[in-house]
């Protein structure tokens, strides 16, 4: 049973690295499902055993949070936001300053999916009025989008994942991740103007108006003093005694409930497939957990928070994040660390799996959504020249991140 249950785990990450087999019609949410229910079919996991195994707290978190977020999608909250905020720009220096915070500030608190989806329209439409080329300002974008996401528990579903095994109250999570994240985009901004130089090095002014659009606003009364609530819940969630999910569900009911967006609108915004594939690979993984198939890599790995235990598993996140992507690496991932208890190696992971996403174009999902975006509008981001600046990004995210994690442990 064993060796069947290994070979269902293999199938099903081959799968989710290599998504284009000639025969097969496969991405990645299909391979995790076709796993799940081979576990099942083949008696690996009872029926019962797989409903188990997937982890509601986290799958109902996402969806509260995909709920908030479709609605202020719909209300034209993000466009505002955006469109406001960088439009104050003078110089092509500040215009790239302001991309990065506003997109690395805005996916701390909202997924950053969802942050680049609606903020690349904006970018594009803001180089075009400006006579910018876009490539500098677009992978300033996505860089940003995930170092920003670092910063909180609700950034991305890798962090989502993580708040919720590891137990972090969320104003500590922040409170630890605050220089690593906010360090980050320092970097970002600084590798963008170095490999720009003619971008930026010229004292040419900027003059870009604000496009009058239609917002929403009876349903932003409504929709923006909730999702503030919701996050000011997160902060007191312990004293509150209220769970992380149970907040974003609240959240989600509300603006259901109260905003000015039909609900069957908002409901079909929802990134079905993505909890799909979550609650897919809950299942895999506890299949392979049953067989104690993760005991001889929990031996070899060595876990623990020193300095060569926080260097390695930042080098193992770098590595696996690139192959398999960032959130089915830390699925795997958590059943090794939830019983260390150790909530330095959580920071860790957490860290690292958002980081290394800036090694690469396929290093995580938002990098992916602004390409396709940008390739629309006839903008090919070449997969070299993202290496080029994202390999240093990365080495010198990665450094700080060891450096101030390991400063925690003394």
């Amino acid at each position: 049973m064993a060796t069947l249950a290994l070979i269902i785990f293999l199938l099903t990450y081959a799968g989710i690295i290599f998504t284009r087999f000639p025969w097969l019609n496969i991405d990645r949410p299909s391979a995790a499902f076709f796993g799940a229910v081979s576990m099942v079919v083949f008696g690996i996991l009872t029926f019962e055993e797989s409903i188990s195994a997937i982890d509601f707290n986290t799958i109902t978190l996402l969806l509260g949070m995909m709920m908030l977020i479709a609605v202020l999608e719909l209300d034209g909250f993000f466009q505002l936001i955006s469109e406001t905020t960088i439009t104050l720009a003078k110089t092509p220096q500040q215009l790239l300053l302001f991309i990065i915070f506003v997109t690395g500030v805005s996916s701390a608190f909202l997924v950053n999916d969802a942050v680049v989806l609606l903020f690349t329209p904006v970018v594009l439409s803001i180089c075009s009025e400006t006579k910018r080329q876009p490539l500098p300002y677009l992978i300033a974008e996505i860089m940003a989008s995930n170092s920003g996401s670092a910063l909180t528990i609700t950034g991305n579903p890798q962090n989502i994942l993580i708040g919720i095994q590891s137990n972090f109250v969320f104003g500590k999570f922040m409170l630890y991740m605050l220089p690593i994240s906010f360090g980050s985009l320092v970097i970002i901004f600084y590798a963008i103007k170095f490999f720009f130089k003619d971008e930026f090095s010229k004292g040419e002014k900027l003059v870009c108006e604000l496009k009058k659009e239609e917002w929403n606003y009876a349903s932003m009364k409504f929709s923006v003093p909730i999702f503030i609530l919701v996050v000011l819940a997160f902060f007191f969630s312990k004293e509150l005694s209220i769970s992380y999910p149970l907040i974003a569900l609240t959240g989600g009911s509300l603006v259901l409930l109260f905003g000015k967006i039909k609900p069957s609108k908002v409901i079909k915004e929802i990134d079905w497939v993505l909890l799909l594939f979550f609650a897919s690979l809950f299942i895999v993984v506890s299949g392979v957990e049953k067989n104690k198939l993760l005991e001889p890599l929990i031996e070899h790995v060595k876990m623990n928070a020193t300095f060569p235990g926080i260097v390695s598993l930042h080098g193992l996140s770098l590595l696996l994040s690139q192959i398999v992507s960032n959130v089915p690496f830390v699925i795997l991932m958590s059943p090794l660390l939830k019983p260390l208890h150790d909530t330095i190696l959580w920071l860790s992971l957490a860290s690292s799996s958002t980081l290394a996403g800036n090694f690469t174009i396929i290093g995580a999902m938002a990098n992916l959504i602004v390409i396709e975006i940008a390739k629309k509008d006839g903008i090919q981001i070449n997969f070299f020249t993202f290496l080029k600046i994202g390999s240093v990004v990365t080495f010198f995210s990665l450094l700080l991140s060891i450096l101030v994690i390991f400063f925690y442990t003394q």
